[in-house]
């Protein structure tokens, strides 16, 4: 007799989304990049030994080979245990808060693309404000604007150190 999948756990809210092998195998290939790239770069501005001490690249290369060494070691080892690896990594239910910053924060950095940095910020802490935190209008429009609006003031009167601007800057005239 069979029974319905509610039943037997692959539909609930508790049952496992994912196993520990495939996020330790993707994070150990994306750090094995990461250093792949230090290590390329320091290679390319000088590992070596200068008259008056170590070139640039120097201290970055070893740091580079130390993190391809350790990040090989996680991947030899989860591509080594793949088929007993059955420890959970995160249920549907620890997922879903991650979800619900990340996506938010993924549109946040494609929007500072076109849109600057004010515009952005400002609608990313006026919706958490609201969605996260459930703060009454007032509050939420007096930081959401306040905070770009302080950054702004900060960075680019005081500092002088001007950040990403959109269209609506340039409507402006910043």
């Amino acid at each position: 007799m069979t029974t319905p999948n509610h039943l037997d756990g692959e539909d609930r809210d508790d049952s496992p989304a994912t196993l520990t092998r495939g996020p330790e195998l993707i994070v150990g290939l994306v750090i094995m990049g990461l250093a792949a790239l230090v290590i390329t770069d320091s290679m390319r501005i000088g590992t070596g030994w200068a008259d008056d001490g170590p070139q640039a690249g120097y201290f970055p290369f070893y740091v580079g080979l130390i993190l391809m060494a350790a990040s090989g070691l996680i991947v030899l080892t989860t591509l080594l245990k793949w088929g007993r690896a059955k420890g959970i990594f995160a249920t549907r239910n620890e997922l879903v808060p991650v979800f619900q910053m990340l996506v938010p924060m993924v549109i946040y950095v494609v929007a500072m693309v076109y849109l600057g940095i004010y515009l952005p910020s400002a609608l990313l802490i006026g919706f958490f404000m609201r969605r996260h935190g459930g703060f009454a209008w007032p509050l939420t429009l007096g930081v959401s604007i306040g905070v770009p609006l302080a950054f702004f003031l900060v960075f680019e009167k005081w500092f002088l150190v001007p950040l990403p601007k959109g269209p609506i800057e340039n409507l402006l005239g910043f």
